[in-house]
């Protein structure tokens, strides 16, 4: 029997421009896909195709397939090579262009209806005027949907783009034929607002400001998503920008600054208290406390000394450090993480607007209408001129005025509403995965807790006070910059003066020592003060091991020949995390803690506010892998974290939910930010979400239903153009005033 083998892939990430809708991605990957060997998902949201090929396949040929589908495409720069830091060498310039065009279309449409629909304002010749200003609006402004109706065309298939561009070019081409072969253009020509049902030729009538309003609303609809979807990379921006920009190599024993992007594996490089670590690398000389908590959630300092390894970006809080770099540029756990974010960003791709899925038959389906009806009134001896009515009718009343305001007027009123209350909403698709939740994994540091260190208790000796204790430890942490230290430090200011510190040493890994008030003072592990003969007595060990059961950090302080005290510090749990728990567990959310902190302290901060179920000890990888494990279960998982560690696993999640006081990184991958702070406000954003997805979805349905009932209307000749282009405005109207609703949202009391 014959052993199967596989051929050996390769993938390739290519950048795709031109696409306006999901049914574009979704072109670009069928013919991807036609490829011996290949496959290729097209993520619309980021504008990327992902694909796998047989190794040795021309990146030549894929991109010479997404030409032929009608796009352009190109291979992506490296990660920080782009303009201003982007990772992909993206430009903002879509976003710009179509906020200029929508501008402009806005200012010269504005008059063009106020005339059609006022008529006072309809003075001799005011027809001619609105020519003049809609012409612009029609042919350049509404250039990129007619762009896209002629790929369309010439590849056989339609889409939305298709419908807005042949209703605005029937409703422009007809007032032309109107203005200069019809009644429309003699002096004096009124345009009353009429709603009356009637068979006529309309040859007396223009509909300017249908095609020019038309245009002005689908351009708004399209900015306000080029402006969300333009925001696709600022995760990898965030993440890039956290590392170091250089570093200071030693070379024959002097220090030289070299960016970064030169940094070779092997090099050794300095780094002093305060800086930044270039890259990944193992320490060579000096010994130090580095703060990882940026990428590890860790709020505790790590202990470094020679043969430790260091993560770049992590920061040096202690003492001067020689390290050998080991990982460089792409290599780099923050580079890595970067992959991570942008690859579980890229498995949101399946996320298609309503509107997209049904345009692909609703348009074909509006255009056979249309030519149905001129070639039926044709046929049963009708003039031209009433034909050609009916099947204007047809398009004007199908064009999609509703379906483009459906979405962006609930997401402008429900994101505006979020933001009074605190809520930021990145877009349609955050909102669709709230509908499934039933999951929320919650990160600990940052989140849960305030992710800052401080002192929670004073144990003192039998024949000693805890403020005494407290004040000389404090006098002498003060003179460290350790953040255990500064939380101390600060406890015992808030008591009282501190005394000076004289002959101070810091006695890296062990604690620090030093004379205060003429005292030997000793604080730190209990080893240090055992080299002093100061063990801890049996009442002072109890606690220390208690604290360290409950995964907190204790320090043991003597003086004068004895051990006097041990302090307990531990971050601290925000005052409003045990009552989110509880608002999660009522609106039927399964609240997880997961975090990179040890089990112990991990289960201690769980049990006080109220979750059951904690996974500790994860990498930021790992974060990952837990909520893949999840969702693999069947769980429809909303994220919560703040951290650079977080961005990944909010990214991966279904709903990324970030707090507005972490990191960029995490912000940007999410899909959610609650400003505050507050976890309680993870409840309201759900709630919120929700609210907006069930509007927008019944403005699609409303929007549909007022064109399917007005059609057959519209092909029976018994709707004009212009009561159809009223019948368009009232739908729109529907979908803004019942957007309008979610301004009365409000928090879960």
């Amino acid at each position: 029997m014959a052993t199967e083998t596989h051929a050996p892939t390769t993938s390739v990430d290519l950048e795709i421009e031109g696409m306006t809708c999901a049914s574009c991605a979704n072109r670009i990957e069928r013919k991807l896909n036609k490829l011996d060997g290949v496959t290729a998902t097209v993520n619309f949201a980021t504008e990327k195709a992902h694909v796998n090929a047989p190794a040795g396949t021309d990146t030549a040929a894929l991109i010479d397939a997404v030409q032929q589908a009608g796009y352009a495409a190109h291979v992506p720069a490296p990660a920080g090579e782009g303009a201003d830091g982007e990772p992909s060498g993206r430009t903002h310039e879509p976003a710009d262009a179509l906020r200029q065009r929508l501008l402009i279309s806005a200012a010269l449409t504005v008059p063009v209806i106020a005339m059609a629909m006022i008529p006072a304002l309809q003075f001799d010749y005011w027809q001619w005027l609105s020519l003049t200003l809609a012409a612009p609006v029609v042919v350049w402004g509404a250039l990129p949907f007619h762009r896209a109706a002629w790929t369309n065309l010439k590849h056989g298939t339609a889409t939305m783009d298709t419908l807005v561009s042949i209703g605005t070019l029937a409703a422009f081409g007809w007032s032309i034929y109107a203005l200069f072969w019809g009644a429309a253009g003699v002096t004096g020509m009124t345009h009353p607002f009429s709603f009356t049902i009637e068979r006529m030729d309309g040859t007396a009538n223009i509909y300017l400001e249908a095609a020019a309003g038309v245009t002005t609303f689908i351009l708004a609809g399209r900015y306000f998503e080029a402006k969300s979807k333009r925001q696709a990379g600022a995760a990898l921006r965030a993440l890039l920008e956290l590392g170091a920009k250089d570093a200071a190599v030693l070379r024959d024993g002097v220090e030289t600054q070299i960016p970064i992007g030169e940094l070779a594996v092997g090099d050794e490089f300095v780094v002093r208290p305060g800086e930044k670590i270039a890259t990944d690398g193992t320490v060579v000389a000096g010994q130090s406390a580095i703060d990882a908590s940026l990428l590890t959630g860790e709020s505790v300092p790590v202990e470094v000394r020679p043969g430790d390894t260091v993560t770049g970006a992590t920061v040096n809080a202690g003492g001067r450090l020689v390290i050998r770099a080991t990982r460089v540029g792409a290599d780099t756990q923050l580079a890595q993480m970067s992959r991570l974010v942008e690859d579980a960003q890229a498995g949101k791709a399946k996320a298609q607007r309503l509107a997209d899925r049904i345009s692909g038959v609703f348009v074909p389906i509006v255009i056979a209408i249309a030519v149905g009806a001129l070639g039926f009134w044709l046929g049963t001896g009708q003039s031209a001129s009433m034909a050609l009515t009916a099947a204007v009718s047809v398009l004007i009343i199908a064009c999609p005025c509703a379906l483009g305001l459906a979405t962006p007027t609930a997401l402008l009123v429900g994101t505006g509403r979020g933001a009074q209350l605190g809520i930021l909403i990145k877009g349609p698709e955050a909102l669709e995965s709230t509908r499934t939740v039933d999951t929320v994994v919650l990160d600990k540091t940052g989140t849960v807790t305030t992710g800052v260190m401080k002192l929670q208790a004073v144990h003192a000796a039998a024949d000693e006070t805890e403020t005494d204790v407290l004040a000389m430890a404090g006098a002498l942490e003060a003179a460290s910059e350790h953040p255990i230290a500064r939380a101390i430090a600060q406890a015992a200011q808030h008591r009282g003066t501190l005394a000076a510190v004289e002959q101070f040493v810091n006695v890296p890994g062990l604690g620090v020592q030093g004379m205060v008030d003429d005292r030997a003072v000793v604080a730190g592990r209990p080893v240090l003060l055992e080299d002093w003969a100061m063990p801890l007595p049996d009442a002072l060990r109890a606690e220390f091991d208690e604290a360290q059961r409950r995964g907190q950090t204790a320090i043991a302080v003597g003086w004068d020949g004895a051990a006097r005290g041990v302090l307990v510090v531990s971050d601290e749990i925000k005052p409003t995390s045990a009552d989110a728990v509880a608002r999660l567990k009522r609106l039927g959310l399964r609240p997880i803690m997961l975090t990179g902190d040890n089990e112990p302290a991990a289960r201690f901060i769980a049990d006080q506010v109220g979750i059951d179920e904690v996974i500790a000890e994860v990498l930021p990888e790992q974060k990952v892998d837990a909520v893949r494990r999840l969702q693999g279960e069947g769980r429809s998982v909303a994220m919560v974290g703040d951290g650079v560690n977080d961005a990944a696993a909010l990214a991966q999640s279904d709903l990324g939910i970030a707090m507005g006081t972490g990191t960029d990184a995490a912000i940007e991958a999410a899909d959610l930010t609650l400003v505050s702070g507050d976890l309680r406000t993870v409840v309201d954003a759900i709630r919120l979400s929700r609210r907006t997805l069930s509007t927008i979805k019944t403005n699609l349905f409303w929007a549909f239903a007022y064109n399917l009932a007005a059609l057959p209307l519209a092909a029976a000749a018994l709707l004009t153009p212009m009561l159809a282009g009223a019948a368009m405005a009232l739908s729109s109207v529907f979908v803004v005033s019942n957007s309008l609703r979610l301004r009365g949202f409000r928090p879960q009391k």
